[in-house]
């Protein structure tokens, strides 16, 4: 991870921890009232800590694996470079070559589909390409192969 991004993550992660703290004190006040009403809302408002808690720890282990991946690839010389695509005046690489790029990407994997390699590089592309959701799926399958080699 860069360091910018860590720091980040580490920011917002710390944010959440508070807000938790501060959504976990305000669900025991209300528990602690023994008003049936509030009592009900303070046990609602007792999950959502919860949840907080369980994102952030699913979200920092997959980039953790993640970033696992990107190490092994990066010491094989596999990582992507899109370095010599041309980009827009914005800095994001222009969309004919992200397709393009992401085609040849994506005929790596239809060649070694078991390979989870290729499946990280099809991460990449679509990520390139801007659709994030398929980026994330295609992600999870990289690891998912990754983790049986």
């Amino acid at each position: 991870m860069r360091n910018t991004t860590l720091i980040t993550a580490v920011v917002f992660t710390a944010a959440l921890g508070l807000y938790v703290v501060l959504l976990a004190g305000r669900g025991i006040e209300l528990v602690r009232t023994g008003e049936t009403a509030a009592v009900l809302l303070g046990a609602g408002v007792l999950l959502l800590p919860l949840i907080g808690i369980w994102a952030a720890v699913a979200t920092w282990r997959s980039g953790l694996r993640v970033q696992r991946l990107a190490r092994t690839l990066a010491a094989e010389g596999g990582l992507p470079d899109v370095s010599e695509l041309p980009r827009r005046p914005s800095g994001r690489i222009d969309r004919d070559a992200a397709d393009g790029w992401f085609e040849q990407r994506r005929a790596e994997v239809v060649e070694d589909p078991t390979n989870w390699r290729c499946w990280y590089r099809l991460a990449y592309a679509y990520d390139i390409a801007g659709d994030r959701r398929r980026a994330r799926e295609t992600m999870r399958r990289a690891l998912e192969l990754a983790d049986r080699s």
